[in-house]
């Protein structure tokens, strides 16, 4: 069968063993020789590459090694790559049974041409001969997003990206070792920036790759010294091997990465003088009952338990939303109990006369030293899932100061199949956005002689969505972000994006002497949560929102 070897290398197939036979005879240990001993059937990667022949075809391939991926748990094999500076190709070749190779070896290896999950290699490798040692071929240097309809062209070759590349996403760090990287920080979700035609940012993004496919990599790589790896790191200079599998351009680094930034945020400063701290923040299913959508175990709530109050106590509120509470007495109880029992602030918890048939609802807590409880209201109309919780606040003297509302809208997930389904900002947004019309005219309803109303919760919808766009027109703003293009609470599949909101009208704006979010959640993998592989200590992943926070003047 013919190989489809250039004419002007083509020899009989027969040929082939007897040749090979011959290589084989010299042992590797030998002294490496300058270059491989002539052979006119042996095939550079770019004659393999520009006529492949057929799966399993018997094929010799000369080239330098770049990329030696050979353990275990590794890829089981290595790259070879041309000497041809200005059109480079490469190739990988599996041989996990083989002597390891260095970076930089000359080979020749025969082996079987074939593919795997659609990508060119060589494999059941027959022999390889070591016929010297000299430099690396230069990395081809690539840019994003100016290079991205370039990126194909230089599959299973070595590059460089002399760029920052940012820490997008790491929702796949625990499961198969990677990170998803952007060009010029990290990616927003749509609907944040109001750029709905630019779903995948594919331009701009690349995986960085651990060197395996192997699931469950243990150790997890890339982690820092405290275990973890933020989105926001970033890292500049990153080499490696270009390659394309399982629907994305990956690299897998040949030299260490160099990483910089992501460092966890403190603490955010008490409050003085004047003001008062208000908090939204969002438990991710803080359940008393075992089993449910919370910990599965005792030891699992525990650790729950420590997490959420690592994350509350610190902020040292004076008022806080609480978001995906266990919709039963109990989980309200024992939250005040454990705060009251950890912290140095007394807090109470309003009783949620309407919270609905959900298996979570919002709570309202507060410290009754400095704010007094003035009436209570829930909206039972139907077209919440959670009703909302209204609360009146005074002085501690009876002065009325404001309202607080907490909500939680409908989420984005269980998308029906027909009717409200995603048209470019998720599915319910329907849902939400009469959600949020019913919302503003209920609190004008409730209106308590011109008081304020400060929105506080988690409503699912990104700033430039419609549920959003309903609130501001009217009348409320984001109290915390003027610029909403910047502002995140939450990240999803590696795009950041705000969901929680401490919202409230022009008037109000005007008292807030500070106000911001504290990234310990939305930064963090999963993996460092209550119920993960690698749980951390202290607050970090106590959910997977960040809690939102403002000081409101008040003298």
């Amino acid at each position: 069968m013919d190989r489809h070897v250039p004419s002007h290398r083509r020899a009989p197939l027969s040929a082939v063993p007897v040749l090979f036979a011959t290589l084989l005879a010299a042992p590797v240990a030998q002294a490496l020789a300058p270059t491989c001993p002539f052979d006119a059937a042996s095939l550079t990667t770019e004659d393999l590459l520009d006529d492949p022949p057929s799966d399993g075809t018997s094929v010799v391939l000369e080239g330098i090694v770049t990329g030696v991926f050979m353990d275990a748990d590794e890829l089981g094999g290595f790259y070879l790559q041309d000497d041809e500076p200005d059109t480079p190709t490469g190739l990988f070749v599996y041989a996990p049974h083989h002597d390891p190779v260095t970076p930089g070896d000359r080979l020749r290896v025969q082996g079987r041409f074939g593919h795997h999950h659609g990508r060119p290699q060589l494999a059941r490798i027959d022999g390889i001969e070591a016929c010297g040692s000299g430099r690396l071929p230069e990395a081809v240097t690539l840019e994003l997003p100016r290079d991205a309809q370039r990126l194909s062209d230089f599959e299973d070759v070595r590059v460089r990206f002399d760029q920052t590349l940012t820490v997008t996403g790491h929702h796949e760090l625990e499961r198969y070792g990677s990170l998803k990287l952007s060009a010029d920080g990290r990616l927003w979700h749509p609907g944040q920036t109001g750029a709905f035609d630019d779903h995948d940012h594919v331009e701009r993004r690349i995986v960085l790759d651990d060197g395996s496919y192997r699931a469950r990599p243990d150790p997890i790589p890339y982690l820092d010294d405290e275990g973890t790896r933020r989105v926001g790191s970033q890292v500049t200079g990153l080499t490696g091997i270009l390659t394309h599998a399982f629907d994305a351009h990956r690299l897998h680094p040949t030299e260490p990465p160099q990483w910089e930034g992501g460092t966890r945020p403190d603490v955010p400063e008490p409050v003085t003088g004047g003001a008062l701290r208000i908090v939204t923040a969002n438990m991710e299913n803080d359940f008393v009952t075992l089993g449910e959508r919370g910990a599965a175990s005792r030891a699992e709530r525990e650790r729950q338990e420590a997490k959420l109050n690592a994350a509350l106590l610190p902020l040292k509120a004076d008022l806080i939303t609480t978001i995906e509470l266990e919709n039963r007495p109990a989980a309200r109880e024992r939250l005040i109990e454990r705060l009251n029992q950890h912290g140095d602030i007394p807090y109470e918890a309003i009783r949620h006369p309407a919270p609905g048939t959900d298996a979570i609802k919002v709570g309202i807590t507060y410290r009754p030293d400095r704010l007094e409880l003035l009436d209570v209201v829930a909206d039972e109309d139907r077209v919440h899932h959670r009703p909302p919780l209204l609360a009146w606040f005074g002085t501690p003297d009876g002065a009325p100061l404001f309202g607080v509302v907490a909500v939680h809208f409908k989420a984005k997930v269980g998308c029906p199949s027909s009717g409200d389904v995603d048209r470019g900002q998720g599915c319910w947004n329907e849902r939400r956005t009469a959600q949020a019309e019913r919302l503003a005219q209920w609190i004008e309803r409730e209106r308590r002689d011109g008081l304020p109303v400060i929105i506080a919760g988690d409503l699912n919808a990104y700033a430039a969505e419609d549920p959003l766009r309903v609130l501001r027109e009217a009348g409320k703003r984001d109290l915390v972000y003027a610029e909403p293009d910047q502002a995140y609470s939450y990240v999803f599949r590696g795009q950041s994006g705000q969901l929680d909101y401490l919202l409230g009208p022009a008037g109000i704006a005007e008292r807030i002497r500070d106000a911001g979010s504290w990234g310990i959640n939305a930064d963090e993998p999963a993996f460092l949560g209550f119920d993960g592989s690698q749980p951390a200590e202290g607050p970090w992943r106590a959910s997977d929102h960040d809690p939102v926070w403002l000081n409101l003047w008040v003298d």
